[in-house]
């Protein structure tokens, strides 16, 4: 405030001359301030002498002046000298403390800058800009061999410190800060079909701003997480693989028609290749998913490590929002492939993680409270952990089934003598979806149970009595998904638990029921099979974010007992290709949309897209 004014050319009087003749009425000098504000060629100087000024008389920036503060606040500091930015923000701090008004406007100004500015690239006469074209494709090229002025001089990093900065300011002199910052997020946060530049950038900020304030952790996750989400259920894992496969055999192709004298055909290729060497998604929406994958997976990372040592406190807060969000948006999510992983990755740090969402998987399962739809998607949620999580010991599985089975065995009697002891998914949908779980989890970990003690963990398995439950009215194996069922049954008559084929054969023998469509036209058969894509730990396809999963992944091995291939249908075999990981695979049908939850509109690393592949960003060590 004792600085001296810079010597700069301007018009008027000062801003507290000036304010005062528009009290009275004049107002050539209040327009003229408002023009010279506006000047897009603002020297620092000028800006400097301006906040000075506004500083001194801030007390009298009512509401009446609106305006004039709107264009204050649109002044470009970002970027400027330190001199520039150090006034600015404490303008910002000394406007908040005395005009709690203007709160809203500031926070505004603040998130507005969370994304890059647009980039336009002039190609063959026409402008294409990187922010709202939805067709990645047609930019790659471009994007990856151009760097904005700002990425150049690595001002986007410094830019983003200084809006954080000043946040954290005003959420110091605005307790209230946080309930006013909330509902400015979600409605600037960027259309999904938005560059995966312009994404990452604002989820990146979104998450800095969770880690200086706590209290807005779990809405900021819900508010990713349920964009992310729509990203999911709108790409499905069949449709990122085939493109991706596609790319594959292109360059391939291409490579062996480069062996010859001429290439005639320069147009073959349909579907824009990824740059060799890179992990980038050839799969527009994979490609944006798998970017804030990585952003969202080094959040969780940073949160729960402190100097490399876990945190265990920060680590129990952070499941606690995940869990939350995990219930309110994901556990009714159909048909997502890779959000959920978010969980399956934190929950490897501990084992105490693990066996908390087990734990909490297998209260929603038996809770009758709960709607049907959510205690089957928590019985699939908790078969495909088990099968899936390779950090989860044996005992930790057993005490799982120690729980899973002896519900199955209490249900059995509650329903086999009455008159509901027929195969109905309707009626008994949790039932099923946990006889699923349980024969899912032992076709993964069946040889674990046995190895080392063969006599110990057959006389565990022979205990389950799996026999009574595949032999009951209810029926589990005629809707189980048949992949399923013919592995469990190869499985367990080679262990001689349980002979599941003279059922199978029984229930294939029944011709389902064919129905006519209420609307007319062909007929449609009524065997939809709700089970059928309840493996929400599928393989994991996204390339860069995979490489923090593949360690904790169990992958499926294909039984190597001649025994057991003896046995298993000719239709499973189809589905174990060399270079399939997953048994399932080509068996489950793919399904779009979300169930409990619609998808409406489907609405980068902080550098430039040829940084994919740096370093994961340390949210936590972000000094101001």
């Amino acid at each position: 405030m004792n600085t001296p004014p810079l010597k700069t050319v301007r018009f008027g009087g000062n801003v507290v001359a000036t304010l005062a003749k528009f009290k009275q009425g004049d107002t050539s000098d209040y327009e003229l301030l408002k023009h010279q504000l506006a000047d897009p060629d603002i020297k620092d100087a000028q800006i400097i002498n301006w906040l000075q000024e506004f500083r001194n008389c801030v007390t009298q920036l009512s509401k009446d002046h609106e305006q004039l503060i709107y264009l204050v606040l649109r002044l470009p500091w970002l970027g400027r000298s330190p001199a520039v930015v150090e006034e600015y923000l404490a303008f910002l701090s000394n406007l908040v403390s005395a005009q709690t008004v203007y709160l809203r406007a500031c926070l505004k100004m603040v998130v507005s800058n969370f994304t890059p500015k647009r980039v336009k690239i002039c190609e063959g006469g026409v402008d294409i800009s990187d922010s709202d074209d939805d067709d990645e494709r047609k930019l790659g090229t471009l994007l990856k061999s151009l760097k904005s002025e700002d990425d150049k001089r690595g001002d986007l990093p410094i830019n983003f410190d200084q809006c954080h900065q000043a946040l954290q300011l005003i959420a110091r002199y605005v307790p209230s800060t946080s309930r006013f910052l909330m509902p400015i997020l979600t409605e600037n946060f960027p259309f999904v079909q938005k560059s995966s530049r312009t994404l990452e950038c604002y989820v990146h900020n979104l998450l800095r701003v969770a880690v200086y304030i706590p209290s807005l952790q779990r809405h900021v996750l819900e508010l990713i997480i349920s964009r992310m989400l729509k990203l999911d259920v709108s790409a499905s894992r069949g449709e990122i693989e085939e493109v991706e496969n596609a790319v594959q055999q292109q360059e391939m192709k291409g490579e062996q028609e480069e062996e010859g004298l001429f290439d005639m055909d320069e147009d073959v290729c349909s579907v824009k290749s990824s740059p060799a060497g890179t992990n980038v998604m050839v799969h527009p929406v994979a490609e944006r998913l798998d970017t804030l994958m990585v952003v969202l997976l080094a959040f969780i990372k940073d949160m729960c490590h402190v100097n490399g040592c876990l945190d265990v406190e920060q680590t129990k807060d952070l499941y606690k929002d995940l869990v939350c969000v995990f219930d309110k948006l994901i556990l009714p999510t159909h048909a997502s492939c890779h959000v959920q992983y978010a969980l399956f990755y934190l929950c490897s740090f501990r084992l105490a993680l693990a066996e908390a969402f087990l734990e909490h998987l297998w209260r929603l399962l038996q809770s009758p409270s709960h709607p049907a739809v959510l205690r089957q998607s928590a019985a699939g949620y908790m078969g495909s952990f088990l099968a899936r999580a390779n950090f989860l010991p044996v005992a930790t599985v057993c005490a799982c089934l120690d729980l899973l089975v002896p519900w199955l065995h209490l249900y059995i009697d509650s329903q086999d003598s009455g008159s509901r002891a027929y195969c109905d998914i309707m009626l008994h949908g949790p039932f099923y979806n946990a006889c699923q779980a349980v024969f899912y989890t032992l076709i993964f970990r069946h040889r674990s149970i046995l190895e080392g003690d063969m006599k110990k963990g057959l006389a565990y398995l022979q205990g389950l009595n799996l026999e009574r439950i595949v032999m009951c009215q209810l029926n589990p194996l005629k809707v189980c998904l048949p992949a399923v069922t013919n592995m469990f049954a190869a499985i367990t008559r080679k262990y001689q638990l349980v002979f599941c084929y003279t059922i199978i054969e029984r229930n294939s023998r029944h011709v389902l029921p064919v129905v006519r469509s209420s609307v007319g036209g062909d007929c449609v058969s009524t065997n939809t099979n709700p089970l059928d894509s309840f493996f929400p730990f599928d393989p994991y396809v996204l390339k860069r974010s995979s490489k923090l999963i593949e360690p904790l992944y169990q992958v499926w091995e294909e039984p190597a007992d001649t025994e057991v291939e003896t046995f298993t249908t000719k239709r499973v075999r189809q589905c174990s290709d060399a270079d399939e990981d997953d048994f399932l695979r080509g068996e489950t049908p793919e399904t779009k949309g979300v169930m409990g939850m619609t998808p409406g509109s489907y609405e980068s690393h902080l550098h430039s897209p040829s940084s994919v592949g740096s370093p994961p960003i340390a949210f936590l060590q972000r000094p101001f």
